[in-house]
């Protein structure tokens, strides 16, 4: 990566999308701008976690601001995330179809576990190099992530379904503050977090941190009242539940260092501090400046200046961990990406994208065998679509999902995914892979050729060398099934020399 490359990160969080801006330094990212929007759209859910029409609107008027920012960058250069209110949200798909048009570059939603990876990334770099063993806290929207890390490793990730928003609006209907409603929430907050003490026990950290909104918006308004800046007490949380006791609803509440957007929301936000406050023990908490934006600005960097890439070594662990045959998935992935690398595809860069997770989908496509040997392809799908693999998005792991669904068998139950030319293509060449390694040995492709057909749209032809056929005739005869399978989409595969 050369010094001056600009970078961005956008962060669709369930209270504000947030978009950060600057350029790559000598191993630094210097921010150049920052903008924030409070878009809400974790309390635009309703009963059904379907994304209610306005807030929708608010997001996409939002993501068009920001999209209008970012025109002229690079798509290795922007990376774009969404949470929890996105993982929840039934109709996502329809908010991140237009989102991402008019964005401009892909939205990954991730994982609770990744999005903890990420605000760790961040917190980590902008805190002073320390072997010091840190418990980093950040109370979002909708969820809430603790991560026990040492360095810039995170050793202990998870992500809790409670937040400033959904505890606001379950306990403090109407902007309500009482001593009852907060004594209900912090107890209801204790009851999703009571884990905590078994996954993150007090003697493995020394130091804690809380990231992002509800920690900078209590120590706001410590600060403006003369507390100590940079940090959280317990004695000042005492006070700041007293002040909004007094005010008695968000409405009346008007504290210097309280910003009108956080007014809504402090009440929940408050709460599930005080009960990790309580559960932990801690006298004290101290501000980290950075978060999840700032994780995905050094994830792009990483990825850009180390050629290993922490996504490789999450398929590394889920081929351990499930006991995949090495060498037969080494044996498909080294066909799939010769006959992939023969199709021509419009863009160098997005090659070497779609071959490298064509390689992870041929390393797993037996993933499920170690279920059943029965539908085996089914149950390596569900695997990938209920794990959690450090650096990658959800839409990602769905589509390696999708790959090993339909590397073997009907392509009826891929209908949705066969509009897109990437997948078909890389589904193909790894099909064909499958067919090649059938019988567990190197096959021998000299002379196999795959390509586009040059009379017929959506039509691949596979040309064999003469007399390979005959050398191989039960290859032939599953490629002339294959070529019946494929007949029954709107797609063609025609063979020559078979």
């Amino acid at each position: 990566m050369q010094n001056g490359t600009r970078l961005a990160a956008v962060d669709l969080g369930s209270n504000s999308f947030r978009l950060e801006i600057g350029r790559y330094d000598h191993g630094q990212f210097v921010r150049s701008e920052y903008l924030k929007e409070t878009v809400r759209q974790g309390g635009g859910l309703d009963a059904e976690r379907n994304l209610s029409t306005e807030v929708m609107e608010r997001g996409w008027d939002c993501l068009a601001r920001f999209g209008e920012r970012l025109a002229g960058f690079h798509p290795e250069e922007v990376r774009a995330v969404a949470t929890q209110t996105l993982r929840e949200a039934r109709n996502r798909d329809q908010f991140l179809a237009r989102a991402t048009t008019v964005l401009g570059f892909p939205i990954d939603v991730i994982s609770g576990r990744e999005e903890a990876r990420l605000i760790y990334q961040g917190v980590a770099h902008a805190l002073p190099q320390s072997d010091e063993k840190r418990l980093v806290v950040d109370i979002g929207g909708r969820s809430t992530e603790l991560i026990v890390g040492q360095g810039f490793t995170p050793k202990v990730m998870e992500s809790y379904r409670v937040g400033s928003i959904a505890w606001s609006t379950r306990y403090f209907p109407d902007g309500k503050f009482t001593a009852r409603a907060f004594e209900t929430a912090e107890v209801a907050a204790q009851a999703v977090l009571d884990e905590v003490l078994s996954v993150y026990p007090r003697e493995s950290w020394t130091a804690a941190y809380g990231s992002a909104g509800t920690v900078g918006a209590v120590v706001d308004v410590l600060v403006a009242a003369g507390w100590p800046a940079g940090r959280v007490t317990r004695d000042g949380l005492d006070w700041l539940m007293d002040r909004l006791l007094k005010a008695q609803s968000a409405d009346k509440l008007r504290m210097e260092g309280m910003r009108d957007d956080r007014r809504a929301i402090i009440g929940g936000g408050l709460s599930i501090l005080r009960a990790l406050f309580d559960l932990f023990g801690l006298d004290e908490m101290e501000q980290a400046t950075g978060g999840l934006r700032h994780g995905l600005i050094y994830d792009l960097m990483e990825r850009a200046l180390d050629q290993t890439d922490l996504r490789s070594a999450s398929i590394d662990r889920l081929a351990l961990k499930f006991g995949v045959d090495a060498q037969q998935a080494a044996r498909v992935g080294a066909v799939a990406t010769q006959l992939f690398a023969q199709l021509e595809l419009p863009q160098p860069d997005q090659i070497e994208r779609s071959q490298r997770k064509l390689e992870w989908a041929a390393q797993l496509h037996e993933i499920g065998l170690r279920i059943s040997h029965s539908e085996y392809h089914k149950h390596g799908a569900y695997i990938l679509e209920h794990a959690d693999a450090m650096g990658f998005a959800l839409t990602e792991m769905h589509r390696l999902g999708q790959l090993v669904l339909g590397h073997r068998g009907k392509l009826r139950k891929l209908e949705l995914q066969l509009d897109d030319l990437d997948f078909v293509q890389q589904l193909l060449a790894l099909r064909l892979a499958v067919i090649l390694c059938h019988a567990r040995r190197d096959p021998d492709t000299q002379g196999l050729q795959l390509a586009r057909s040059e009379d017929q749209q959506a039509c691949f032809v596979l040309s064999c060398r003469s007399g390979w056929a005959h050398a191989f005739p039960q290859s032939a005869h599953l490629l002339r099934e294959e070529v019946e399978a494929w007949s029954k989409t709107p797609w063609t595969l025609l063979l020559r020399g078979v």
